[in-house]
């Protein structure tokens, strides 16, 4: 796979890098995590003003971080040369001396090179390689991170998501069509000294009769009428098929065991449930899928937001056609989330979820305990949980929304909240909690329910199994044994 720069200049611009100090530990000792995170959110002033010594590192900084011209940065390259780095567009020649030409950033303990962010009056080119924006990095923060075999970065760009996976998987593959964004990668893979397969094609295409213990993917999933204007975020594809299509290939694409994980958007279709449209993405598939839906939005600020993000807010044809499009098709809105599955071959389940809230764990360990407390339950028979002594999750609290009545506070509502979730349950279901304290097994908390409130014992038995399996599945509920 070719690079931007050659092997020995890739190794001598992370010399370059090294003997600097450009590192994510290092800037912050050097100038302080407040002043880098303004400079991050694009305020400059702070970090301009503690990196104007002139140092190695300070002039990296300013070139890469603050993007700022600067004149004297041949000493800061070394050994990489001045017309290697201007040859590979590293770096651009201007009247005041030099600016970057590309982005430089560190990513985790990485560094990653990829286009230029857009300009003031200057749109994207089509073939534009994104650096780690912001989907990326909200998949990061949803990737299962437990040791595998083989993985896979369907549509890897510039690699953001492969260093990701290079922490836990043994072998990375990584595909995109656009063989730029390749470039890219190669680049970033080698300069990291990583070693990843790389492969040209339309989405699973060079991958086709292969199967992966882990796929991930921000693919480009932009809902539209199917055009291909930039490569990171268009698929050519009408609506939401792309992730249709990612969603069709997993029993085909995954071992036993496997998961796969993607970036979505899916249509809100006039008279159709959201959840149906991503369950009817699975049917028939063998998995256990749980899609969490953490944004919707309707049609203008959708297109609006996507314009904006290439730079053409300007182009107000495209924005009509766009939303004339999305009348035609009865689409009422758009939602915004996370796909995950795990292949398992018997039948599917599909959990479909709106979640706003952040959980206080990261959501990459809520999302594989999820999948552990589902194949667990999956395994338990109605006798085996009847059976079973129960507690309640560490760190779940009851909410009361009381009004004042006649003879004082009257309860309106009574709210079970475990990180992220919150849901109103009934009086009846409160009591049968309050008991869940890993002591007694279900069945005496039934008999003693049932009778302090004169209830059939197996029709409660039967109505409370179904609510249990549910709690234990969404974090509320743990089997003590």
């Amino acid at each position: 796979m070719h690079t931007l720069l050659d092997a020995a200049d890739i190794e001598r611009l992370r010399e370059a890098l090294e003997s600097a100090g450009f590192r994510e530990p290092a800037l912050r000792d050097r100038y302080g995590a407040e002043p880098l995170a303004a400079a991050r959110r694009g305020d400059h002033r702070a970090l301009l003003a503690a990196s104007d010594d002139g140092d190695r590192l300070s002039v990296l900084v300013r070139l890469f971080v603050c993007r700022v011209d600067e004149d004297e940065v041949a000493e800061a390259l070394a050994p990489l040369s001045l017309e290697a780095a201007l040859a590979a567009g590293l770096i651009a020649e201007t009247e005041d001396g030099y600016r970057a030409g590309l982005s430089l950033e560190i990513h985790g303990e990485h560094w990653l090179l990829s286009d230029a962010p857009a300009e003031a009056g200057r749109g994207l080119a089509a073939d534009h390689v994104l650096g780690p924006a912001g989907a990326a990095k909200s998949m990061a923060g949803y990737m299962l991170r437990r040791p595998v075999e083989s993985a896979l970065d369907v549509g890897t760009g510039g690699g953001v998501l492969a260093f990701d996976l290079s922490g836990h998987a043994k072998r990375v593959t990584g595909t995109d069509i656009s063989r730029r964004a390749l470039l890219f990668a190669a680049t970033n893979a080698v300069l990291n000294g990583l070693d990843w397969e790389l492969l040209a094609g339309d989405m699973l295409e060079p991958v086709a009769g292969r199967r992966f213990d882990q796929i991930v993917s921000n693919p480009p999933f932009i809902v539209g009428p199917g055009h291909g204007d930039f490569d990171y975020r268009d698929s050519g594809r009408p609506g939401d098929a792309v992730c249709a299509e990612l969603a069709a290939a997993a029993p085909g694409l995954l071992n036993p065991g496997g998961t796969l994980q993607f970036m979505a958007n899916w249509c809100h279709v006039k008279g159709q449930q959201w959840s149906d449209r991503i369950a009817g993405w699975f049917a028939g598939s063998g998995c256990t899928v749980w899609a969490i839906q953490r944004e919707v939005a309707d049609p203008l600020e959708y297109v609006r937001f996507w314009q904006r993000d290439a730079a053409v807010d300007h182009d107000p044809h495209r924005l009509a056609a766009w939303l004339d499009w999305f009348d035609a098709n009865d689409i009422e809105a758009v939602g915004f989330g996370v796909v995950n599955a795990r292949f398992h071959g018997g039948e599917t389940s599909v959990v479909c979820e709106d979640l706003r809230h952040t959980p206080e764990r990261p959501f990459s360990e809520v999302i594989g305990d999820w999948f552990d407390v589902h194949a667990r339950l999956a395994e338990l028979t109605p006798e085996q949980l009847y059976g079973a002594r129960l507690r309640l999750a560490e760190g779940v609290r009851l909410h009361q929304e009381a009004v004042p009545g006649p003879e004082g506070w009257e309860v309106e509502r009574q709210l079970l909240a475990a990180s992220p979730r919150v849901e109103e349950i009934d009086p009846l279901l409160v009591s049968f909690l309050g008991g869940c304290d890993g002591s007694v097994a279900m069945r005496t908390q039934v008999r003693i329910l049932a009778q302090a409130h004169e209830a059939d014992e197996a029709l409660l038995a039967a109505s409370l199994s179904t609510v249990v399996r549910r709690l234990i599945r969404d974090g509320f509920l743990r089997i003590a044994d």
